[in-house]
């Protein structure tokens, strides 16, 4: 098999070229994938580097070289002051290195050659300056090069990360040798979208474009406004202009096979459940793609790096490693290691967690990086490090991956709060498994691998509640209860932090580079042979689309899960003790809707308190005053639209509910088109409306 891996950075095989994750990721497979016998090339751009390249490495200076011209169409609303369409004239050449079996292709031109250091446009280029678009570049000139370089043998062409390939599947989507997987690397918005006519434009060059979804604007619908408004504060969504395109959507309609990194990445990216972005996305053009190419997911997985698990831990001196921090080894340690993203990885909360509770006088070490390219200049962090000197560690400097190994291996615990659900395997939370220190990190999907969100007996450590908030007093709360669960577990019980210490670092040793490639070469290998992709029924089952299976294949607990009546008749009559279960299950879940069915239909079901507690939820009390009671509720919010106006990102006013007791809840009336937003103890969020009277 010929597996072509194709990506706007693949540097991995260099550290002096490395920028991100995904490259070091492609290196490490695609030397699998040579070390199976499969031939194995790599197509990426040279970022005007080959000088450096050709210090270390034999370069080959190849029979190539591509002249053509280069249209941009560019945005008005974006690009004040440029003519409507820029044209690029290129001239590309390619270069080839072969190491490890692997063929290295780097492709050269005048704009590919830009920005040598960072490789990566900055966002603040978009309107300003045209090297934002080489990325954009980059996609049409490596299907040109496909095309003329590798055009009659049928290869496999991965592709990784939606935005930055996805012209490349329908431009090839007519090749009959070309089979195109591609791979959602992060859990960027799901319906991010690009200019229309610059990609129309481009996909007509290629000869594509008839391969361009047709305009399908969301459903307008006047409730569903504050919910949309409030996607601008999840980091899960925003509203574009109607002349845009979301890109995974073409991904999804024209890529052969579309690979994740984990299964939990996987379900959230299917359907978003439980969190304040599902009620909208089900709505969106975006979600009925999803469901029309489910059948071509799979899951080819991630892996800790051979160096990580090659090292051993019980050679790293801690007493040293501690002491050299100014830390003390006698007391138990938690380690976070992390770029420097308040938002993506729940830092603010982790900082003020960790401020709280050694203010209180507990006693542990913390070793803290928030990566950053600059010295953080977050007054708040430097001073909660000042005022803990001697039991906080804060780092922002790059160091060797050695010295970050010994920073874990000499931790009992690790800090991985992140939040947003924007994680899709978090390799380093598995590197610090890998050293034994037992995992405190969200529950999030991405991350579920890692088990420590199971019960016993298959739980790695402790686990809190997804969060989709910014600066979350519930996150930072439940922080300090599971540092201090862990530290009361560390002195008293040492036989169970050794058990957890050793089932976490062996469930992060399964996660290898050997069983990554077999997973995807067990899928490439049946696209291969033209094998028909099947939906799984188990996940349509997991994600409700009851419409795609036969009936003998609908499961009451699946319709139960989902508070579908109709897909549970669909397989048996709803009886009472049915109707029973829908009603606990829909309330547990705050699924009104669902509830309010049961109490009509089958009101024998439920007691007169229960139909009681759905109707009477939210009340107004004489004084005006807002009343909400739902007892397994941590937070509720009253969430008021903006005037919609011209603004195509209008924020809602947000004004949390005084909490006056548990589960009861109150606030000055909200405006008539407000609508509740609720945070529930098991870290579900949902929407409700606001009951006057």
């Amino acid at each position: 098999m010929h597996v072509i891996e194709t990506y706007f950075e693949c540097c991995g095989f260099d550290h002096t070229f490395l920028q991100g994750g995904t490259s070091v990721y492609l290196w490490n497979l695609s030397r699998e994938f040579a070390a199976r016998g499969h031939r194995v090339s790599i197509v990426t751009p040279a970022h005007g580097r080959l000088d450096d390249l050709r210090r270390r490495y034999p370069v080959e200076d190849l029979d190539y070289a591509d002249e053509y011209e280069l249209p941009l169409v560019l945005d008005p609303d974006v690009w004040h002051g440029f003519p409507a369409e820029e044209h690029l004239a290129l001239r590309t050449t390619a270069h080839r290195i072969r190491l490890d079996g692997v063929d290295l292709y780097f492709l050269s031109n005048d704009h590919l050659d830009r920005l040598p250091d960072t490789f990566y446009p900055p966002y603040s280029t978009k309107g300003r300056d045209l090297v934002f678009f080489k990325p954009l570049v980059f996609q049409v000139d490596s299907v040109r090069f496909l095309r003329h370089w590798f055009a009659e043998e049928k290869a496999l062409v991965h592709a990784h990360e939606p935005y930055y390939h996805y012209l490349v599947p329908a431009a090839l989507r007519d090749d009959p040798l070309k089979l195109v997987v591609s791979t959602v690397q992060s859990n960027m918005p799901i319906a991010k979208k690009v200019y229309a006519p610059e990609v129309r434009r481009l996909l007509r060059l290629l000869g594509a474009e008839h391969h361009l979804p047709p305009e399908d604007p969301a459903a307008g619908a006047p409730e569903l406004e504050v919910v949309r408004q409030y996607q601008q504060l999840t980091h899960l969504h925003y509203e574009y202009p109607p002349d845009h395109v979301a890109p995974y959507q073409l991904v999804l309609e024209n890529a052969d096979l579309i690979d994740f990194l984990s299964p939990g990445q996987l379900d959230f990216y299917a359907s978003f459940r439980d969190t304040p972005f599902e009620a909208l996305f089900t709505h969106l053009p975006i979600a009925r793609a999803v469901r029309e190419n489910a059948h071509k997911m799979f899951v080819g997985g991630c892996a800790i790096s051979d160096q990580w698990l090659a090292w051993d831990p019980q050679e790293v001196d801690r007493a040293r490693v501690l002491g050299d921090l100014g830390l003390d080894p006698a007391l138990p340690t938690f380690f976070h290691n992390a770029r420097y993203a308040l938002n993506h990885k729940g830092q603010l909360e982790l900082i003020r967690a960790v401020d709280r509770v050694l203010g209180d006088g507990l006693a542990a070490n913390f070793v803290v990086r928030c990566i950053s390219g600059a010295p953080l200049d977050d007054p708040y962090f430097r001073e909660v490090a000042e005022r803990h000197r001697g039991r906080l560690h804060l780092e922002w400097e790059r160091v060797d991956e050695r010295t970050v190994f010994e920073y874990a291996a000499a931790a009992d615990f690790c800090l991985f709060p992140s939040k947003f659900e924007m994680d899709t395997f978090l390799i380093a939370q598995g590197e610090a498994m890998v050293c034994g220190a037992v995992p405190i990190a969200t529950a999030q999907e991405g991350m579920a691998h890692f088990l420590h969100a199971r019960p016993e007996p298959q739980t790695t450590g402790f686990a809190v509640n997804r969060s989709f908030t910014e600066d979350d007093p519930l996150l930072t709360d439940a922080l300090v209860a599971r540092i201090r669960e862990a530290v009361t577990l560390w002195s008293e019980d040492p036989a169970r932090h050794r058990e957890l210490s050793a089932r976490a670092a062996a469930v992060a040793r399964q996660f290898t580079w050997e069983q990554c490639a077999d997973l995807h070469l067990a899928a490439f290998g049946r696209l291969w042979r033209g094998e028909p992709d099947v939906l799984p029924a188990e996940r349509a089952l997991r994600h409700g689309w009851f419409d795609l299976l036969k009936d003998e294949e609908i499961t009451a607990e699946a319709a139960v899960a989902h508070g579908d009546l109709a897909a549970y008749e669909r397989r048996a009559p709803l009886d009472e003790a049915a109707a029973r279960r829908f009603f606990r299950t829909a309330w547990e879940r705050a699924d009104f809707a669902t509830c309010e069915q049961i109490v009509d239909r089958h009101p024998a079901a439920v007691t007169d308190e229960e139909a009681r507690g759905v109707r009477e939820r939210s009340s107004t009390a004489p004084d005006g005053t807002l009343v909400y009671r739902l007892p397994h509720a941590e937070r509720v919010e009253a969430v008021t639209p903006a005037p919609r106006g011209t603004a195509t990102r209008a924020l809602p006013e947000v004004r949390a509910l005084l909490r006056t007791a548990p589960g009861e809840f109150e606030g000055p009336p909200p405006a008539p088109e407000a609508r509740l937003l609720l945070t529930l103890a098991s870290g579900r969020v949902a929407w409700d409306e606001v009951r006057h009277g």
